[in-house]
């Protein structure tokens, strides 16, 4: 048995990052915010499919808050960089909304179609879009914030070194990509050494003060918890705000549940770093 990573050799590697492996009931999650999403962008204002780049991807549905000059959270899905799109997370908008916040939720191109390079440009492009069209849309572009679940976690945390936003929200993120690199994960991104480190939010804090939230599951695998715990402490070493939880019963997918439940501490956190960015 041959040692890849941090103990484990790769079938073990494998089985930290299978989550759907690990949580076989997740397509009752998944069926569950599809239909809710639907639910949500016909009882909500929503522009739909509004273009933020030229491929068919690269398209975002935006959520007004009831009054101008509001902040904004984007809003971007899962699915390892290689599945799933925006129909899947508009249920996310409504508590947001209702506390005066706009929400866009963006899709992205996927690997194994494109590279990793790619879709964090993407998550770029669509944060660029939303701050030159702030005036259009009523938002006020200066307070736009980022949150994603798993793969969306990493590309928050990209917008956040970038200093494209004032904050970010990583759910069950990956922050470290040498693991992914390694695992059964990289047959669809072909990440290289280089690739991997350069696009570890875990190698590239923010050189400003940006405020960064991070949520993992109890019932999530080691390397999860591993994941989160490494970045909060080069995001310390850093000297940069960031406020760190466990959520007791919750596993990677349900995890999201708690970030749109207005009682949880996750969606009162990203409310108090939207409405005072620094904690």
């Amino acid at each position: 048995m041959t040692m890849l990573y941090r103990g484990y050799d790769r079938a073990a590697l494998d089985a930290q990052y299978d989550n759907r492996a690990r949580v076989p009931e997740h397509p009752r999650d998944l069926e569950r915010w599809a239909a809710r999403s639907a639910e949500v962008r016909a009882a909500f204002s929503c522009d739909v499919d509004l273009a933020y780049g030229e491929d068919a991807r690269q398209r975002l549905d935006f959520f007004p808050a009831p009054q101008r000059d509001a902040p904004v959270l984007l809003y971007i899905h899962g699915g390892y960089w290689q599945a799933l799109d925006k129909s899947y997370a508009s249920h996310v908008a409504p508590p947001f909304i209702a506390a005066g916040i706009a929400v866009a939720v963006m899709s992205y191109r996927l690997a194994p179609a494109h590279r990793l390079t790619d879709i964090v440009a993407d998550a770029r492009q669509a944060a660029l879009w939303l701050t030159l069209q702030g005036r259009d849309l009523g938002i006020d572009s200066a307070r736009l914030h980022a949150a994603g679940h798993s793969a969306g976690g990493h590309l928050a945390a990209c917008l956040l070194s970038d200093g494209l936003v004032k904050g970010a929200c990583g759910i069950s993120g990956l922050y470290d990509l040498e693991p992914i690199r390694l695992c059964y994960l990289n047959g669809g991104l072909r990440l290289d050494v280089a690739e991997a480190q350069a696009l570890s939010p875990i190698h590239t804090p923010p050189s400003e003060t940006r405020s960064m939230l991070l949520a993992v599951g109890a019932r999530e695998s080691p390397e999860f918890h591993r994941q989160q715990a490494d970045y909060v402490a080069a995001l310390r070493a850093a000297r940069r705000p960031v406020i760190a939880m466990t959520l007791e019963g919750r596993h990677h997918f349900d995890i999201v549940d708690s970030f749109c439940d207005p009682q949880s501490p996750l969606f009162e956190g990203m409310l108090r770093q939207i409405l005072a960015p620094i904690f």
